[in-house]
């Protein structure tokens, strides 16, 4: 067949535009493996295939570009040594503006958290309270560990549980042994926190993908320090035996209150917010009725209680308090008894002394307000570190954090970093506000996640020395119990690390922390998912055959690990060794799609969410109309409008849509 004459002319057309560009730029010259130079501007008169396919296989990337890889934060603006006098000073007090707004965007950033954490006891503080009073639940380990992620979860506050379980252990309610699965428990639920914190970061992909890995990381390092602890020390005691040991050589001392670097600087704000009386949940946890009756939000901030010995009868001499303290006046017994008499000196001045809501209400009231802010302080401090971390201070800052000792030396760089975890949660005095602050920062790429590691690790550590330190300044009836709690945590965590870091090949923790990062990257729903079962959904589903009885927990929960264990079998045969396995099983395709994919499960959660948007949509739209519309318009009668079809007309319109089809034709084939 010939050739399209239109087709023709087009090829003119391009050659005629290379050979214009050809003149416009000089020609380059490039050198072949043998030096000598072959001259790059004749090289466009043979001109590639203008197909389809051609196109598509020039638009496919060559070399896949690693999501894990830092990314480069290049600098935007002018040198330094391009600038005038005028602008070094307008560039240093831009710094120094940005730096105050950082500071003091961390500073509410950590109040939100401390508010945050009063929200949640608020709450879910008497239902953890009740959690507890159940002691035949908390001789089950695995209950116990359960109940130690959903009261942390609670509270927000692994400080708080810890003083709950130190004040059972004191009053004879639980014993030392049973008290370790529950502090396991709470190192986990702590972590949630620094997930949630994740999750405000979902707006890039890439930038997700690695804050919610670096968050997830401490939650895999707890879960699977439990996973291989827990069994252990249940099997032989080794938490329980080495500490003993300890506290029993120890001359112990009431000592000093345990020193509050960060919160001298975050009370006078927090109080004028809300203040809470964290007794009462202990005394609902130990078997007090009267407290589940009285508020958490604090009235009075300043009180005196006094002993006051008053004279009443008794019915016998038996019931006097002592021999020397009872006499008979006639047919009456008469003792002395003492009775504490507690004296309002001063109210508190926050803004919710004295009201009348409820726990509830105003716990979800600071809910709100303190996630809002949290949110909002995430975004800023986000977008401020995106400016201030650029040129020469993004390169400074990378290469302090990220690069290693030299060779010989290279290995200590993880546990230095250690240090710095365990040194800056010591100044914070909380580990979710340091593993917090370090997730956007793994976001947008300043840490890696190789280096967020040991510093979580070292942050654990960090909070168990200041539960340590907190403990020693423990009154002299819970000073042991306290302490031994306290080692309990410290020796749980050092056990973890030396399990899953020293040995590069045993460092699961970042596998999967990466793993689960490319999925919710993919698909961001998963993120709360992952945040609803691993923390809520499966440590309830726990408890409540725990509450059943052992047999229905183990006759539940031994085959569904088995089944995990051997799907994780499978997968690991699959990816590294598929021909030990029979032809059906090297791939999940037998089964059906929403079995072994999330694409299904995508499909349905997207178009669900996109449904109840334009409901919502169409609502909001019908609301509005019906408030704009006058009244009445409402009520005159509508008439029913006819229309007539014109056949003139009808036939001059379809003239003209095949006139303008035919030219819209023509111009398309020109265009080729």
């Amino acid at each position: 067949m010939a050739p399209w004459p239109e087709l023709e002319e087009t090829n003119k057309y391009i050659e005629e535009s290379c050979s214009k560009q050809n003149q416009m730029m000089p020609p380059k010259e490039e050198e072949t493996p043998k030096g000598e130079a072959v001259s790059l501007g004749n090289q466009m008169e043979l001109l590639p295939a203008y197909s389809t396919i051609t196109l598509m296989a020039d638009q496919e990337p060559k070399d896949e570009v690693d999501p894990w890889d830092m990314p480069v934060l290049q600098n935007t603006g002018v040198r330094w040594s391009e600038l005038d006098r005028k602008g070094k000073v307008l560039c240093v007090s831009k710094g120094i503006v940005k730096l105050i707004l950082l500071l003091g965007l961390l500073y509410l950033f950590v109040c939100s958290l401390d508010v945050l954490s009063s929200a949640f006891q608020l709450v879910g503080g008497k239902a953890a309270g009740d959690i507890f009073k159940d002691g035949s639940v908390l001789s089950n380990p695995v209950a116990g560990l359960v109940i130690g992620v959903l009261v942390t979860v609670m509270v927000q506050s692994s400080s708080t549980s810890s003083s709950i379980v130190v004040s059972m252990v004191a009053s004879s309610l639980l014993s030392v042994p049973l008290a370790i699965p529950i502090i396991m428990g709470a190192n986990i639920g702590t972590s949630v926190t620094n997930t949630i914190v994740a999750l405000m970061q979902a707006g890039d992909r890439n930038e997700f993908r690695r804050a919610f890995a670096g968050a997830t990381v401490h939650d895999f390092f707890n879960w699977l320090s439990v996973f291989v602890l827990l069994p252990l020390e249940v099997a032989s005691g080794y938490l329980y035996r080495l500490t003993t040991i300890i506290v029993d050589s120890f001359h112990l001392e009431s000592g000093e209150s345990a020193p509050e670097l960060l919160k001298v600087i975050t009370d006078p704000f927090t109080k004028l917010i809300i203040q809470l009386d964290k007794s009462v949940i202990s005394k609902i946890a130990t078997g007090d009725k009267s407290a589940s009756n009285e508020s958490l939000v604090k009235t009075w901030c300043k009180t005196k209680t006094s002993l006051i010995a008053q004279n009443v009868t008794v019915p016998s001499p038996e019931n006097c308090t002592s021999p020397d303290l009872c006499w008979l006046d006639g047919d009456s017994t008469w003792t002395l008894k003492n009775y504490s008499s507690t004296e309002y000196l001063k109210k508190c001045n926050h803004i919710f002394a004295g009201t009348t809501l409820y726990d509830s209400a105003v716990g979800i009231i600071l809910l709100a307000l303190s996630l809002l802010v949290l949110c909002t302080c995430l975004i800023l401090i986000v977008k401020l570190l995106n400016s201030v971390l650029k040129g020469q201070v993004a390169s400074v800052i990378k290469k302090t954090l990220n690069t290693d000792f030299p060779f010989p030396f290279s290995w200590l760089t993880g546990y230095l970093a250690m240090l710095v975890g365990a040194g800056m949660t010591f100044i914070v005095q909380s580990s979710s506000v340091f593993t917090s602050a370090i997730t956007p920062l793994v976001g947008i790429g300043v840490i890696s996640i190789e280096r967020a590691y040991p510093l979580t690790l070292g942050s654990n550590i960090g909070t168990t020395t200041t539960a340590i330190l907190a403990a020693l300044a423990s009154p002299g009836s819970t000073l042991k119990y306290s302490l031994q709690i306290a080692l309990c945590h410290f020796f749980f965590n050092v056990s973890g690390i030396i399990l899953w870091y020293p040995i590069p090949f045993m460092r699961l923790p970042i596998r999967l922390a990466k793993g689960l990062g490319n999925i919710t990257a993919k698909y961001r729903w998963f993120a709360i998912f992952y945040l609803l079962v691993c923390f809520f959904l499966i440590p309830l589903l726990v408890f409540a055959l725990s509450m059943a009885g052992w047999q229905y927990l183990v006759g539940v929960c031994v085959p569904i690990l088995a089944l995990l264990l051997l799907v994780i079998i499978v997968n690991v045969l699959q990816a590294k060794q598929p021909r030990l396995l029979p032809q059906v099983f090297r791939s999940w395709d037998f089964l059906p799609v929403w079995m072994h994919s999330l694409r299904p499960w995508d499909n349905v959660i997207t178009s669900t969410m996109s449904a109840c948007g334009r409901y919502c949509c169409c609502c909001c739209c019908k609301c509005c109309r019906g408030k704009g519309a006058d009244p009445a318009a409402k009520e005159k009668p509508v008439k029913a409008m006819e229309g007539h079809d014109n056949p003139v007309s009808l036939a001059d319109e379809e003239n003209n849509l095949s006139a303008d089809k035919t030219k819209q034709t023509d111009l398309s084939i020109t265009a080729l």
